[in-house]
């Protein structure tokens, strides 16, 4: 399978489901997306990446996703700046929020879409820990600056979702497909002889 991502926690999330995958990426500017809602952000990011990656790679087994932070309706993109992540993560501290994740992908000749969302309510972060956080640099390329498997894991109060959809990729809804379509297959095999 092509993982369509730079992304190495996805990359981490596909080796630890035991799934034979190969790194590629192709181009999609998400910049060009103009909407504030932010399901039909990640949709049509997700879309994009996906479409792009047919163009690049055919009919090979592929899968691409995006991911979105949502705070109160509005989209936490990926922060620029350490000044900008610290105000991206303020808006989170001792909030909910939503992360979103899209994900297409072509198995066998078939293409699958899902949207996932995983719900997690924060206590207030520590001040010196958010600035060690920040200091560290983990936050760079993280959708809202957020990761819940390191800084914000502390900080839960209360989660509805999987964590691998927060982290980028709902492994767990992606080996329900690879399941069903190989169990198709299975079953296609047979035949009735007179």
């Amino acid at each position: 399978m092509i993982l369509c991502s730079a992304s190495p926690t996805r990359a981490k999330l596909l080796k630890k489901a035991g799934i034979d995958f190969i790194q590629k990426n192709c181009d999609f500017d998400e910049e060009k997306i103009k909407t504030d809602d932010p399901y039909e952000f990640v949709m049509l990011a997700s879309y994009g990446k996906f479409k792009s990656c047919l163009e690049c790679f055919g009919n090979d087994d592929i899968v691409a996703a995006d991911t979105i932070v949502s705070s109160g309706g509005e989209i936490l993109r990926k922060a620029a700046s350490k000044e900008e992540a610290r105000e991206i993560l303020l808006k989170q501290s001792g909030n909910k929020i939503k992360i979103i994740t899209s994900m297409w992908m072509q198995y066998k000749g078939r293409i699958f879409s899902r949207l996932d969302e995983t719900v997690y309510e924060f206590k207030e972060f520590d001040k010196n820990d958010l600035e060690n956080y920040l200091n560290s640099g983990d936050w760079q390329g993280k959708a809202g600056a957020c990761m819940v498997e390191g800084f914000c894991k502390k900080y839960i109060k209360n989660v509805k979702g999987y964590e691998s959809t927060a982290m980028g990729l709902c492994v767990e809804e992606l080996l329900k497909v690879v399941k069903m379509v190989k169990e198709s297959e299975k079953s296609e095999k047979w035949t009735i002889k007179k």
